[in-house]
């Protein structure tokens, strides 16, 4: 799948904190500070891992997959649970025993690997979508982080328990930080998929990071550029793409990539709507014809 570079997705943007933002790198051990401080980069500066931004994202997806296609985790797995993949590590060696080859192997992998994790990757196929960690824009941080209290409840008593008493840091709204993701080798209705999650951070339908019951995490996705390669099998299209990234300077909008308008996230959208339709009818078919 990996071996042979077919197309490119660049996104760019901000993500801007809407409320105030709370990534919790774990508990403090210092003896001054917060109990729980926010993730900082080398320099104390907040930031945003691309694992969290890919997580939040991955489990809304997964949870509108489900209300379309069942709890079928050959269309949408839990990837917590290994019972719940789409293949489990047994299934995967059964596969190995029964195919002549690495090649067949992996086409039958790819076969039956649920949409999300063909996306987002597993533990038997590498991620396609790539989140840079998100850094703080700088002339949207001055430096000073939120203190938050916090208590835990007794549920017998519904009071404050005792020696509960905690504070908390967080980034304060109006935040942006910097925003790049990737895609490789993705087919079209995983596309769609992608663009039905970016649209999700784009209307602040997907929360961040802890505190969320309390109204924390809300945040905004502002994509400045889309550009699009694809180079249809065509080595010389290949060429002219490697000498053009030669050429030009870190952040150029290069010849070969065209800009991503509507009508092509549209086009996208509605090859995942046909994969899943299909994908669905399909299933109920082995399902009826099994049961017969």
């Amino acid at each position: 799948m990996f071996d042979t570079f077919k197309n490119r997705l660049e996104i760019i943007g901000v993500l801007k904190t809407k409320t105030a933002l709370r990534i919790s790198a774990g508990r403090s051990s210092e003896p001054i500070g917060s109990d729980l401080p926010v993730i900082k980069d080398s320099l104390g500066n907040p930031l945003i891992p691309g694992s969290s931004f890919k997580g939040a994202m991955r489990s809304r997806l997964e949870s509108f997959l489900r209300g379309i296609v069942g709890n079928n985790r050959k269309l949408v797995a839990n990837p917590a649970i290994e019972e719940e993949w789409s293949i489990t590590s047994q299934e995967i060696k059964q596969l190995k025993d029964s195919c002549e080859d690495d090649e067949t192997l992996t086409k039958e992998l790819i076969k039956q690997t649920d949409i999300t994790s063909l996306l987002f990757g597993s533990p038997w196929i590498a991620s396609k979508f790539q989140v840079r960690d998100l850094t703080v824009v700088p002339d949207t941080w001055f430096g000073q982080y939120q203190e938050r209290d916090g208590v835990a409840i007794d549920r017998d008593t519904e009071t404050a328990a005792d020696g509960k008493l905690y504070d908390f840091q967080v980034v304060p709204a109006g935040t942006q930080f910097q925003f790049k993701a990737v895609v490789e080798n993705a087919e079209e209705y995983e596309l769609g998929l992608l663009m039905i999650g970016l649209h999700q951070f784009e209307t602040e339908q997907i929360p961040l990071g802890g505190g969320r019951s309390r109204g924390l995490g809300v945040v905004k996705l502002d994509i400045e550029k889309m550009y699009w390669l694809d180079v249809e099998n065509d080595p010389e299209k290949l060429l002219t793409y490697l000498q053009e990234l030669v050429n030009s300077n870190l952040g150029d909008k290069l010849p070969s990539y065209q800009d991503v308008n509507e009508s092509k996230k549209q086009a996208w959208t509605q090859s995942l709507i046909n994969h899943l339709r299909e994908n669905k009818a399909n299933t109920l078919t082995t399902e009826v014809t099994q049961n017969s």
